[in-house]
């Protein structure tokens, strides 16, 4: 990877950390009674970016916006202009629809744990 795409991809994820942070912090909350770690904190980070109404303009608004038009012409101009990147694709949309039948159960098998999950912390917390 050269600098410039290093440079860039770090400074899209510091970019976005704020909108991450504010998404977990959503997450996190719900997961523990409010008297208990991460969710103490997770409650004071969500009630931070609510006492701050210009947060929701420039962290969650903003700032992905911006990354991701950013992203999306970064990674047109390495279509256009890697080869090699389009043959990769190329090969991988092929191994993809090849293997349809096994990926579609995977993801199925993931989406189950996920949901097993949810109910597991449900029952756990009530």
């Amino acid at each position: 990877m050269n600098s410039t795409k290093c440079i860039l991809a770090t400074t899209e994820l510091l970019l976005v950390l704020p909108a991450m942070l504010f998404m977990t912090s959503l997450l996190v909350r719900n997961l523990e009674p409010a008297q208990y770690e991460p969710a103490r904190s997770a409650i004071r980070v969500v009630e931070w970016y609510g006492a701050h109404p210009w947060t929701l303009g420039i962290f969650l608004i903003a700032l992905p916006l911006t990354v991701f038009i950013i992203g999306c012409v970064a990674l047109l101009r390495s279509w256009l202009t890697d080869a090699k990147l389009r043959q990769a694709a190329l090969e991988a949309f092929a191994a993809v629809r090849a293997h349809l039948a096994t990926l579609a159960i995977a993801g199925a098998t993931v989406v189950a744990a996920g949901v097993l999950a949810v109910v597991a912390i449900h029952v756990i917390t009530d």
